[in-house]
């Protein structure tokens, strides 16, 4: 008699023997987007940050085309108040995976007089000019960010292939439909593709997929004692960016980072959680998405992060 191995699913109920789990799907559907991309685009990129959604989507890309390297370099827009764990963690990655890196300073362009330091610190804003025109410079015809659609608003509606003009904007009346998962990469000399491997994934998917694949993360992740201070209902980390002023007080708590970006407006979280299973069941618990609750630079404005996808950044 002839057997059929079951794969296993994780889904009470599914007895189907070629059915998929949850997490396997959504590494099949990204997986299915770098090969999509490597063949549709001549000088594709990886924004790279050392964040957990970049070190996803590097994991991802690597599955995608092993044992062959990856066929695309990486892209790290840095602003100059990033936290050194996250960059010491980004140069051993790529020097173990023997990629290219190329880095946009927004200290350099400040440093040129192109862009000006905005009173409240924060170089997240900044990054638009320095991305774009990174962009342009090298040729890059797509550009995977790893933007999902469970983070803000004006992700919610993005397209996994979001067209961009030649001024790298973004115009809601060009994006294409995306039904049965065909993807269209045409584009005109001059502009460029943005592209989100990770559109579908929420927070806690992304943390059970680190978690079955075992991927090292910055330790920053992680519950450890930090030295921060009290502003707009959230920890912020000391330095020489702006913090702190008169009045604000530094308290060493046990705190970790749902998301990582510029130290100026990147908040920490009360947190035991020092192990991954503790994180995952710190997140089901959640009623708040990361960004929502640790981000200042998306509470500049209502339209805050719609007005940066329109000039070009996101």
């Amino acid at each position: 008699m002839t057997t059929v191995a079951t794969v296993a699913t994780g889904d009470e109920g599914t007895d189907s023997p070629y059915a998929l789990s949850h997490l396997d799907a959504l590494e099949s559907e990204a997986v299915h987007i770098f090969r999509e991309v490597a063949g549709e685009f001549e000088n594709p990129v990886i924004l790279f940050s050392g964040g957990k959604d970049s070190i996803l989507m590097l994991h991802l890309a690597l599955k995608a085309f092993a044992p062959a390297p990856v066929p695309f370099s990486l892209l790290h827009v840095d602003t100059g108040h990033n936290f050194p764990e996250v960059l010491e963690y980004r140069d051993r990655t790529v020097a173990r995976h023997g990629l290219r890196l190329h880095v946009a300073s927004v200290q350099d362009y400040i440093d040129r007089g192109v862009l000006r330091e905005r009173p409240d610190g924060t170089r997240n804003p900044l990054q638009t000019v320095p991305l774009t025109e990174k962009i342009a410079a090298e040729k890059f015809d797509a550009v995977f960010g790893g933007g999902r659609r469970d983070e803000e608003k004006a992700r919610a509606k993005e397209r996994v292939f979001s067209l961009r003009d030649e001024f790298s904007q973004w115009n809601p009346r060009r994006q294409r439909p995306e039904l049965w998962n065909l993807y269209n990469g045409r584009h005109a000399p001059g502009e460029h593709v943005r592209v989100f491997p990770l559109s579908n994934w929420t927070e806690l998917d992304v943390w059970q997929y680190i978690a079955r694949e075992d991927i090292e993360l910055p330790e920053i992740y992680y519950a450890h004692h930090r030295e921060v201070f009290r502003r707009g209902g959230m920890w912020l980390t000391a330095g020489e960016w702006g913090g702190p002023k008169d009045g604000e007080s530094v308290e060493r708590r046990l705190v970790r980072y749902r998301t990582v970006g510029d130290m100026s407006c990147t908040g920490a979280v009360d947190s035991g959680a020092d192990t991954i299973e503790k994180v995952i069941t710190e997140i089901a618990a959640s009623r708040l998405t990361e960004r929502g609750a640790t981000r200042a630079d998306d509470k500049l404005s209502e339209a805050a992060m719609e007005d940066r996808k329109r000039e070009g950044y996101f």
